[in-house]
């Protein structure tokens, strides 16, 4: 999926899932119920949002600050499967499955989220056509998204993998006054999203570096040469 449909997807979410959008479409007592429902919630960075295995109880919707997806592996490493940003709702999946959830979700900021709980979420999915039409766009969306995960991990080479991930992170997350992908990550978390040892990204950050294709602030990490990383990554965009 290109940037663009990306966008565009993200932006009609936007537009159907806030209060002013929720009063246009809902009556007067489902809008109320509504308001009276949902709770703004606060989690500070490394906070747990939810922990994998956890019954949901509704879902998220992130107003500030990003979040993380993950799954621990047989022997307790962690595998990063999804960044949640702004504008991001989370907990729905397992909520439309009926399962617990299948992945913790960690702060990775500081953030600030709306809290819907699972009876009211469900209720608006059945009365509001145009909110469960984006909620199927995101979800076909994400579903993509997982099935280049497969690929991404399958078929490039670590090299490749870090190239690509690192274009897809600033394109999601978005850069800082300063250029840098409006995220800092662990070199262990960085090795977690590409599938390797930290070791070996370490030493693939640092060639990066000094090919000048990014430049390197402790976690922080700058693109600087798009064309040559996506052309190492093999990205289309």
């Amino acid at each position: 999926m290109s940037q663009e449909q990306q966008i565009a997807i993200e932006e009609r979410f936007a537009r159907v899932f806030n209060d002013k959008s929720f009063k246009e479409r809902l009556s007067s007592t489902d809008f109320e119920k509504y308001i009276n429902s949902k709770k703004k919630l606060s989690f500070q960075k490394h906070d747990t949002i939810f922990e994998d295995g956890e019954t949901p109880k509704g879902v998220f919707f992130l107003e500030k600050g990003a979040a993380k997806l993950s799954k621990s592996g047989a022997f307790g490493k962690d595998q990063i499967l999804r960044f949640i940003k702004e504008g991001d709702i989370i907990g729905y999946r397992s909520l439309l499955c009926g399962e617990n959830f299948q992945a913790k979700a960690e702060a990775m900021t500081d953030i600030e989220c709306i809290f819907l709980p699972a009876d009211i979420f469900m209720y608006l999915l059945e009365v509001d056509p145009q909110l469960s039409f984006a909620m199927l766009q995101k979800i076909s969306y994400e579903l993509g998204e997982s099935s280049n995960t497969i690929t991404f991990l399958a078929q490039k080479t670590v090299r490749e993998r870090l190239a690509e991930i690192l274009i897809l992170l600033e394109q999601k997350l978005g850069v800082d006054p300063e250029g840098f992908i409006k995220i800092s990550l662990t070199r262990e978390e960085i090795a977690n999203i590409i599938g390797t040892a930290t070791e070996s990204a370490i030493r693939l950050i640092s060639e990066f570096k000094q090919d000048s294709l990014i430049e390197v602030d402790g976690r922080n990490i700058k693109i600087l040469n798009h064309d040559k990383l996506m052309k190492l990554g093999h990205v289309v965009l």
